[in-house]
């Protein structure tokens, strides 16, 4: 989940900020932290850094151009840069994948922007139920709830709104657009597992705020809440999210002390939370539950529809280009997950993991000072030659097998901060690709439409298709 947020670090700041605020940047402090030995790099310029360098890659579709140069010109280990007025060191490769998972809460700890901290309070403080500390019972809701085997008592449920989804969205249509329709979707999934609310007009209306919510953090420069401002949008509409899961929260609690048998009959991750104690044997209160919920749902439906988007533009481009792929074989789950593997390679929701480092430490022979920010970037490895041959072709078989040597592939991240919904996301997608695939075949209507990052991976005009009925 850590991963949808970060990606605000990448917000593209104009020229004129980096000299209002390069004003006021210290020039004994800037150079003070020159004089050590740093890694290879460059700052850029003063508060900007080299942002809107990244920023333009992203727009780009080549996100794993900034990381690549800088490696070829600096060091392929690790290099400095400044993002949005943080000094960065970039940690590059499998080593630097494995280093900041063996080293998570020792020598690292997860990081989010201000703009995050102003829409969830509780990132700041690090208090429980927030995204960036874990309540003593989120290992418990992890283990007992996201795992497999627990998930598996939710495939008829989640399969259940799959078939609604297609049969009031996709069915009788000729053609559609993939992007919008894989966000309901995803959004439904989340609404029907974590609360089971499977009314589509009450869907629709909750999802209103969550699909304002990270638009407008995502559009904030600065995190400064005056009215009108993006940032100010994206509270008002966290504020609305709060008070909609609060209600649920307290009608769940009173049909279950009432013994209500619609309730009873509810065993979601709501339900979970509310039965659940810690080891001293306190339950979660109502405004720690409600953080939590709502950081799964926004980690629930958002990273997961730009992952299936993906999947349909990869599935149909491989077929275009004559690669062995067949219908029959993407109905097959684990041939179908080889495939989502091979989009989240190629096109992995987010482009690195951002930490904040704790103290003084020594990487690659290099000094990283405390408070710097580290950025591990994927794509050092994800389309690296040396771990995958031919990194830009579509090749699922890559997965077959052992698949990938460790460290080389993390799009739910790695160690400590594993993303904890890793399962719950492999269930959605695949129930989604059993249903298209076996409803649809398709093309794209656009065959050459890039892919851009805002900053998650999604196709320029949301991915058209025809479908073409079996």
């Amino acid at each position: 989940m850590e991963l949808l947020f970060l990606w605000l670090l990448l917000l593209i700041l104009t020229p004129f900020l980096s000299i209002a605020f390069g004003l006021i940047l210290s020039p004994r402090k800037f150079y003070a932290r020159r004089r050590k030995n740093l890694p290879p790099g460059k700052m850029g310029w003063p508060i900007v850094g080299e942002t809107i360098e990244f920023g333009s890659t992203l727009r780009k579709g080549i996100p794993e151009k900034f990381v690549a140069d800088r490696m070829a010109k600096y060091s392929p280990d690790v290099f400095k840069t400044s993002l949005i007025g943080e000094p960065v060191a970039v940690l590059c490769g499998s080593a630097g994948h494995k280093f900041l998972s063996s080293n998570e809460n020792k020598l690292v700890a997860v990081w989010f922007p201000p703009a995050v901290a102003k829409v969830f309070p509780s990132a700041r403080r690090g208090a429980p139920g927030s995204p960036g500390a874990e309540h003593p019972m989120t290992g418990r809701l992890a283990s007992d709830f996201l795992k497999p085997d627990a998930l598996q008592s939710y495939v008829k449920v989640m399969d259940s709104i799959a078939k609604r989804h297609f049969e009031t969205k996709w069915d009788s249509k000729e053609e559609v657009t993939v992007a919008p329709l894989a966000k309901d979707y995803t959004f439904e999934v989340a609404c029907g597992v974590f609360l089971s609310i499977e009314d589509p007009e009450c869907v629709a209306s909750f999802s209103e705020p969550f699909y304002c919510l990270l638009p407008a953090i995502l559009s904030s420069l600065v995190a400064i809440n005056f009215p009108g401002t993006p940032l100010s949008r994206g509270i008002k509409a966290a504020n609305k999210i709060r008070k909609t899961i609060l209600e649920i929260i307290r009608r769940r609690k009173t049909d279950l002390m009432e013994k209500k048998s619609a309730a009873l009959a509810k065993y979601d991750v709501l339900s979970h939370m509310l039965v659940t104690t810690n080891e001293e044997g306190n339950f979660m209160n109502e405004m720690e539950i409600t953080e939590k919920l709502m950081i799964l749902l926004v980690g629930g439906f958002h990273t997961t529809s730009t992952v299936i988007t993906c999947i349909l533009k990869g599935v149909s481009a491989a077929k275009r280009d004559g690669e062995p792929l067949n219908w029959e074989d993407i109905q097959k789950m684990k041939y179908s997950w080889n495939v989502a593997s091979e989009v989240l390679r190629l096109t992995p929701p987010s482009q690195g993991m951002f930490r904040q480092a704790l103290t003084d430490f020594a990487y690659a022979g290099f000094s990283i000072p405390k408070g710097w920010k580290i950025y591990c970037s994927t794509s050092s490895t994800n389309k690296n030659p040396d771990y995958f041959p031919e990194p830009e072709k579509f090749d699922p078989s890559r997965f077959e097998g052992d698949g990938p040597a460790p460290y080389t592939y993390i799009p739910f991240g790695a160690g400590p901060r594993m993303c904890p919904g890793k399962e719950y996301a492999r269930f959605a997608i695949l129930v989604f690709m059993y249903n298209v695939v076996g409803r649809f075949k398709w093309e794209t209507v656009h065959p050459n439409e890039k892919i851009l990052f805002t900053p998650f991976p999604l196709p320029e005009k949301g991915l058209p298709i025809r479908l073409l009925p079996h």
